[in-house]
Formats: structure tokens, sequence, C-alpha cells
């Protein structure tokens, strides 16, 4: 009997904990509202730029910004699938678990109401009493039938719970069965619009094929620009070391000159030269530091607790543009001709005329005019941000500016539509400015 009750109560366990378990079916709602979100804004970007009359780079990267995007929401529409037929099957389990304890149950129940049956004269009732050996064991024994009479009736209430929880689970199996047909009708429609968009990116590829001479002085173009945006940071880099160490000699002399004063006063206090019996301070003269252990010359007592910010900043910096695309990553960037395209920095889309702004405080450096844009170097520390394509410059060298200042605003590339490029450096090499910006 108890071996019975426990299988009931373990089954019933078994089947709260599968209801209890985590409910991904939200998470993954909530990741296919998101993505549904970012595929509206890339539509409407790329409907904003199909006006033109010819293909760009920038509409080869939302087209496959918008395939990547279909890919993740069918890849999520999968993973809702899989979560249903494991729904399904853990249901399915559940139903034949009942359907086996309701047999055993069953089994029990029958045998126990033949017994009764077969015992159900009075005289076989007050034989069995009357037969014990002394009164105790007489109470014992209608303790036994009232516990057995007991029994029969939870027997019978156990297969009337253990068959509604299995009707409970049959409609919860119905119900699932349900929701995976109208999510394959969702995959089905989803998959019908990744092919139409491969298509379109497949058309717009083309189209750039076509325009083969023309995006190759392009290419050919872009890469001079940046080879002297480039020239113009390491330009920008050694005037600001050279100024660190001018600015460095300077405060050394200062120091010599003041400890020489300095001696000067304790040898007029002290005639005798009696070191010992004086009670001025002896100077000691200041030790100059080895090259070895020079971390930067560009670090002073004024910009040391900036450029450690900086650093501290790595990951959380704010992007120059509120909104934009990016059209090239650090590196090599494999362009729709085949074509590969190394870059220093990251070039960032937006509409022409958007604000510029910078994203950490610092000095500006330099301002410089490359071909019909302009370039704006800003130090921090030993570090130094670049941006490069701006129009409308509104600081001046030599201006200190805070994070989030407009600096200017987007010009247009080679391609005639808005962007621009960020780098960061320090005296020694680029970074790859994604991983020190914050994930959008």
């Amino acid at each position: 009997m108890s071996r019975i009750i426990l299988t009931f109560f373990l089954c019933l366990t078994l089947s709260l904990m599968a209801d209890a378990q985590p409910q991904t079916r939200e998470e993954l709602e909530k990741q296919r509202a998101q993505l549904k979100r970012e595929i509206e804004e890339t539509e409407l970007l790329l409907s904003k730029n199909k006006s033109a009359t010819k293909q760009s780079l920038l509409q080869y990267k939302l087209i496959a910004d918008k395939v990547n995007l279909q890919n993740r929401m069918i890849d999520n529409i999968n993973k809702e699938l899989n979560r249903l037929d494991d729904n399904m099957y853990l249901i399915s389990k559940d139903i034949r678990r009942y359907d086996r304890l309701l047999d055993t149950l069953k089994t029990e129940y029958s045998k126990s109401m033949i017994y009764a049956y077969k015992n159900r004269s009075s005289y076989d009732f007050m034989n069995f009493i009357f037969s014990a050996a002394n009164f105790n064991d007489a109470i014992k024994r209608i303790s036994y039938l009232k516990s057995y009479r007991n029994y029969r009736e939870m027997q019978g209430q156990n297969i009337l719970r253990t068959q509604d929880l299995r009707k409970k689970r049959i409609v919860d199996l119905h119900g699932a069965k349900l929701e995976k047909n109208a999510v394959l009708e969702v995959q089905s429609k989803e998959q019908a619009i990744l092919e139409a968009q491969r298509k379109e990116k497949d058309r717009i590829v083309a189209d750039l094929k076509k325009q083969g001479k023309q995006l190759n002085n392009q290419i050919a173009a872009k890469r001079k620009q940046m080879q002297r945006v480039s020239n113009e940071i390491a330009l920008a880099i050694k005037r600001a070391q050279e100024e660190a160490r001018k600015d460095a000699m300077v405060k050394a002399a200062a120091e010599r000159e003041r400890l020489r004063k300095e001696a000067e006063r304790i040898a007029k206090a002290n005639p005798s030269g009696d070191i010992k019996t004086s009670n001025k301070p002896v100077i000691e003269p200041v030790k100059k530091a080895e090259p070895s252990k020079m971390e930067s010359v560009l670090l002073n007592a004024d910009n040391i607790e900036l450029n450690a910010n900086f650093e501290r900043n790595r990951g959380s910096l704010p992007w120059p543009l509120d909104r934009g695309i990016v059209l090239m990553h650090y590196g090599a960037n494999t362009l729709p001709s085949g074509s590969v395209l190394d870059v220093a920095s990251v070039t960032i889309s937006a509409d022409i005329g958007t604000s510029v702004k910078a994203v950490f405080e610092g000095l500006v450096t330099a301002i410089k005019p490359i071909d019909d844009m302009l370039v704006v170097i800003i130090q921090h520390g030993r570090y130094f941000t670049t941006y490069s394509n701006l129009t409308g410059v509104t600081v001046q060298k030599g201006q200190n500016v805070r994070t989030g200042q407009v600096l200017g605003r987007v010009a247009a590339n080679f391609d005639g539509i808005g962007a621009i490029d960020f780098y960061i450096s320090n005296e020694s090499s680029n970074y790859d400015p994604e991983k020190w910006l914050r994930r959008k």
C-alpha cells in the first residue's frame, strides 16, 4: 500500500517540476521583439537610401545587416520550436506515466474490492474480531478493518485524481500542438522574407560589381585618405611628445635654478661651511628618472589622472554619433567586389550634418584639413582619439573639451553618403575602437 502511495506522489512531484521549468518562452519572445525593432529600423534606413541612382557600400551593409537579423529571427523561431518539441515530449511522457499508474491503481483497487466482496458478511466480520486472543488484539483488529476501509477509499480518490491530472496533460499537449502549428506558420513566412532579402542582397552586389572601375577608384582614394589621416595622427603625437619634452625641460631647468638659489641662501646663512652644525636642511639634488622607467613622455602631473580615467573607461566610452551604422570595422574588411580594405579605424555612417561628439574629455591637439574634409585630434594623456571626415568644426586647437561636447558635423564620403572614421591611438599603436566603445 505504501509503495503505491509513494509512486503516486512521486509522479505528481515530477509533473509539477516539469511545469516549473524556467520560462524560456518569455525570453525568446523578448528577443524576437528586439529583433523585429532592429529589422524595422534597418528597413527604414534601407528604404531611405533606395532613392540613390547608384548602389553604395551603405546599401550593401544595410541589406547584409538585415539578412543577418532575419537569420537570427529564424534561429529564434527554431529555438521556440525546439522548446515546444521538448515540452510536448515531457507532456507525452507524463501521460504515459499516468497510464501506467492508473493501470496499477485499478488493479490494486479491483483486488481490494474482490477481497471485500468475498468477506462482506457480518458473520465473517464478527468472527474476525471475536477470534482475537485478548482484548487488545481485538482493538487492533478493529483498527485494521477501519484502516483497510480508508485505504480502499483513498485508492478510489487516487484513481480520480490521477485521471484528472492525465486529462490536464492531454489538454496541455493539445495546446502545445496548436502553438507549434502557429509557430511553424510564422517560420514559413519569415523564411520567405529571408529568401527575398537574399535576392535583394545579390542584386545590390551585382550592381556594385558593375561599378567596378568607379569603386576601385573610390577604394584607391580612400586608401590615400586614410594614409594621410594616419600621417596626421603620427605627426600630432610627435608634436605632443616634443612639446611635452620641452615643457619637462623648462620645468627641470626651473627646478635646478630653484635648488641653486636655495643652496646659495644656505651658504650665506652658514659662512663656516659646517653643514652638520647648521639647523638648515640639506638640499639633495633631484635624481633624473632612468629612461627604462619612464612610462611615457606624454604623461605628467596635469594629465596622469585623465589618462588613468580614459583607460578605466575601456569598453564603456560613448559613441561619437548618437545613431549610426558601422560600415567598416577595425582591421581587414572584404568589400562586395572581393577587394580587401584594411583600416585602422571604425567607419560609422549617419545622415550628413549629424553632430559628432567627443567620446572623452581631453585637449584638442590638431585640426587638419584633408581634401574636402576636416580631421580633429584630441589628446587624453598618452591616448589620442581622431574624428575624420568632419565639416563645420566647432572647436579650436588647444581647447579643452568635455565628454559629449559637439566637435563638428558628419560630412559626405566618396559615395556621397554621410560617414566618419573614428580612431583610437597612442605613441606605439592603433586600437580597435569598438572594444573601447560601449556595446549598443
